[in-house]
């Protein structure tokens, strides 16, 4: 087995981060620094340049074999000054495949996380099961799922495709909170040779499991350049989440919005369309919204942001794409997010504006029903704070489906111009009054019954006697009132506790040139 090298690693944990403004630029050029003057292994590297300087420890398993490499490394460390768990697999060794050594060095690294309440990351790049151990690799990757399984909703896992993973690798990442993958990196049960022999087609790898396959199937999460933007990503996504189930997520010191009144972004026309993201900028901290899914169910948008300096979880309907409307991708895609926001504790902020669910017969056979339910199960099941904010119109089971305070919401909003209702005063008014409207030159009387069935059914007034909603509130005024309803005050002990340490840019520029230095002296002392 390769040894896992700790080179300048002194063992004492650090608080020294890479600063998120410098973002995935600055992690580039350490990562080309180090991987230029070092003869490491890729897979222990990687691992290095996610965790902080000097805090990276190898965890050994308790029992290697003897005459092989074991093709799988894994480490304690920390990021922003807070411990994680991490393993990396190496592609160079019999191109990562898990026998019964590799599986028990991961299924090791995956309780240790179980047990100290920490986050695991891992870096995969596997092409299967060892063949040579035929069915004991397949027992390796059986403890592997289990492990994954036992650790979901207590401790986020967080998985990261580098290359190639075929087979059983393929299931762990699946099974974890969050799956990014790199531009060259693929992901298949069976591979183009295998897909060729029992099928007679032809494809690539890419074609057959790449991110143009899986970031619109949503068994991607997140799509990275390189290692360098990989990093930048896992540091940051680290930043929202606690450390398990029981603690609070992280605080950072609160930063102003984007400038602008969020209400502004909205067309004057309600026909039209908009993008939401330019909306929630306007809403949250620092106007960053970190996304997941994007290019998957884009109907719907969800990620994580900050208020307050607190993270929160943002759902919001995308009117950019399909109006709004919602399908049984975008139910399955907020469904899953929302589950694991609840299961980690970070509080949710819901912006509607939904026509209602997509009608026709390929939703209905597509299960519509069934997975439109589930988004309502989990609004309903979730524990954290939530708010919703109706920012344009809300209809039929939609309405109740995105958060309502039928379903639990702490707090129900709406800005002066939405609607709300069974369906909208159009399409109303074609059932309601279908005989009327069948007369010659009913043009003019279409526009009055709808608008008076808009006065009377849609008002906000209505709305507000019924209970539906709990105020009326500028759009200006948004950010407060959502902040004081999620109880986003000052950060609480827990969260203090928690607290990102991160470095001025000074200091990791520091790093860098350290690191080159201690690789050159390290290269002049191998050449004598």
């Amino acid at each position: 087995m390769r040894s896992l090298r700790t080179a300048g690693h002194s063992g004492q944990g650090s608080t020294v981060g890479y600063p998120r403004s410098a973002g995935g630029a600055l992690i580039q050029t350490v990562v080309s620094s180090l991987s230029s003057h070092t003869d490491r292994p890729l897979s222990q590297q990687r691992m290095e340049w996610l965790c902080d300087p000097r805090s990276l420890e190898p965890l050994e398993p308790a029992s290697l074999p003897v005459g092989r490499e074991v093709g799988v490394q894994a480490a304690w460390g920390r990021v922003g000054g807070r411990p994680v768990v991490c393993y990396a697999q190496d592609s160079s060794i019999a191109a990562g495949a898990v026998g019964v050594a590799e599986a028990e060095v991961i299924v090791r690294a995956l309780r240790h996380s179980r047990s100290a309440g920490v986050p695991v990351v891992g870096f995969l790049e596997s092409a299967g099961a060892r063949l040579q151990e035929g069915a004991a690799a397949l027992g390796g990757f059986g403890r592997i799922f289990y492990e994954n399984v036992a650790l979901a909703g207590r401790a986020p896992q967080i998985s990261v495709i580098t290359g190639v993973s075929a087979g059983g690798g393929c299931y762990s990442p699946a099974l974890t909170d969050f799956v990014v993958m790199t531009e060259r990196s693929s992901m298949f049960l069976t591979g183009p040779r295998i897909v060729k022999l029992a099928l007679g087609e032809r494809v690539t790898a890419a074609a057959l499991g790449g991110i143009k396959v899986h970031a619109r199937n949503g068994v991607c999460d997140f799509v990275a350049g390189e290692d360098a933007d990989a990093i930048a990503l896992l540091r940051e996504l680290l930043d929202h989440l606690p450390q398990n189930a029981s603690q609070a997520p992280p605080w950072a010191q609160p930063e102003d919005p984007a400038a602008g009144d969020p209400g502004e972004v909205l067309p004057a026309r309600s026909r039209n369309y908009y993008d939401v993201r330019e909306l929630i900028a306007r809403l949250v901290d620092g106007g960053r919204l970190l996304e997941v899914q994007e290019r998957w169910a884009r109907n719907m948008v969800v990620g994580f942001a900050r208020l307050e300096g607190h993270p929160v979880a943002v759902i919001a309907n995308q009117a950019r794409y399909r109006g709004g409307i919602i399908d049984v991708q975008a139910s399955q895609k907020a469904a899953r997010f929302i589950r694991t926001c609840d299961a980690f504790g970070v509080p949710m902020l819901v912006l509607a504006d939904t026509p209602g669910f997509m009608p026709g017969s390929r939703e209905e056979a597509a299960g519509v029903i069934a997975h439109g339910a589930s988004l309502l199960r989990a609004f309903a099941g979730a524990r954290v704070p939530r708010v919703t904010v109706i920012v344009r119109k809300a209809f039929g089971g939609a309405f109740i489906t995105m958060n309502s305070k039928g379903l639990g919401a702490d707090a129900c909003f709406c800005w002066p111009q939405a609607e709300i209702g069974i369906m909208s005063a159009e399409a109303a008014v074609e059932i309601i009054h279908a005989r009327r409207l069948l007369a010659p030159r009913s043009g003019d009387l279409r526009g009055r019954l709808a608008r008076r069935y808009a006065r009377e059914n849609l008002s906000l007034e209505a709305a507000l006697r019924g209970g539906a909603v709990d105020a009326v509130i500028e759009p200006a005024q948004t950010r407060e009132r959502v902040a004081r309803a999620l109880g986003l005050g000052e950060p609480t002990a827990a969260a203090w506790a928690g607290r990102i340490e991160r470095a001025p840019l000074q200091d990791a520029e520091q790093l860098t040139a350290g690191a080159v230095m201690q690789s050159s002296r390290r290269a002049n002392a191998r050449a004598s």
